[in-house]
């Protein structure tokens, strides 16, 4: 009975030794290198649109002199994509607005966390739970001078095994008192792909 015991003990052992070592592997990469495992929108894409959409704005005169002796407060609109993918536009827009607040240029409101600010606000105005000597008075908030928004759009086509899409994104700096558009600048991409002779 020992006997039977040890061996189901042992066999119970290597099942669970042979689960555990054919795993697949894991390893780091640069975040900053240029991937290429699809012809769908990718991490290269996220940076490049971003730097260029940067780089453009910061060197506009305009711009510059908007930005000569202050920091212009402006907000990030969403972004409509116009593609057949399923592409997380914020992600663009976060990696664009982290640029501009880290090149000392520009200061930003958040319009994604508006209403949990407001529900905070009213928190602490209402809630008899905080000390009013220390609550935070409503009114206060600086309204924005700019918008930030744009489109990213596509064309795909495929013939012969062979599949080429081409993305275009558009960003524009709109001045919200006057309704004037006062940058704009687009980034184009085109990615090709051949399918393999064995379908993959």
């Amino acid at each position: 009975m020992k006997l039977k015991l040890f061996f189901a003990a042992l066999m119970t052992s290597s099942v669970l030794t042979g689960c555990a070592s054919t795993g697949s592997s894991v390893s780091y990469g640069d975040a900053q290198s240029v991937e290429t495992l699809t012809k769908d929108f990718g991490s290269t894409d996220l940076q490049m649109i971003a730097d260029k959409m940067v780089d453009d704005m910061l060197t506009f005169p305009v711009v510059i002199q908007l930005t000569q002796n202050r920091r212009p407060v402006m907000f990030v609109d969403r972004i409509r994509n116009k593609t057949q993918e399923h592409i997380d536009t914020e992600s663009i827009t976060d990696t664009i607005q982290n640029k501009l607040i880290n090149s000392g240029k520009f200061r930003f409101v958040d319009m994604t966390s508006a209403n949990a600010m407001a529900e905070q606000l009213a928190y602490q105005k209402r809630s008899g739970m905080v000390n009013q000597s220390t609550s935070v008075k409503a009114g206060g908030h600086i309204g924005a001078e700019y918008m930030l928004n744009g489109n990213l759009s596509s064309i795909v086509k495929n013939a012969g095994g062979k599949s080429d899409v081409y993305y275009k994104f558009t960003l524009k700096l709109q001045n919200l008192q006057t309704g004037i558009v006062e940058w704009t600048s687009e980034k184009e991409i085109r990615k090709s792909a051949k399918r393999s002779a064995f379908g993959l």
